[in-house]
């Protein structure tokens, strides 16, 4: 760690491709015909590592859920990647340098696991994340 902040390792041609889906963008993944159920289903036939953050997920689970839905991302991400102490400082981090943005937090702990992954961030509404990709964020 750099001040607090987890390093990341330099993605190359040969590292593995990965995806995380913040809580929006999982919401209309689950959407037969969407166009977020389209870009999984592309990702997915491309080989991408597809991932989901304990927090996306837990925003996820809050609901209201559909059924079906539900179990459809409960068999795709039946172990989100969780949310550790390095990704709560760059969190603290994100929320100080981006305007302490009233409900922001959620959205500056799943932008800090996907910087920590590696993984590219798959959004819907995309000028929540863009506020991030200045500290590394990369959106998918």
């Amino acid at each position: 760690m750099d001040g607090g902040r987890p390093r990341v390792p330099p993605l190359t041609s040969t590292a593995p491709r990965m995806i995380h889906l913040d809580t929006n963008f999982l919401i209309q993944a689950t959407v037969a015909g969407s166009p977020a159920h389209g870009g999984f289903r592309r990702w997915s036939a491309a080989g991408e590592s597809i991932g989901v953050s304990a927090v996306a997920w837990a925003e996820y689970l809050c609901g209201p859920l559909d059924p079906q839905a539900a179990a459809f991302a409960k068999q795709m991400f039946p172990l989100p990647e969780s949310f550790l102490a390095g990704d709560a400082a760059l969190a603290a981090e994100f929320f100080n340098k981006t305007g302490r943005r009233s409900r922001s937090l959620a959205d500056c702990m799943i932008a800090a696991v996907a910087i920590r992954c590696g993984a590219k961030l798959a959004t819907i509404n995309t000028p929540d994340s863009q506020p991030f990709v200045q500290h590394g964020l990369v959106l998918a």
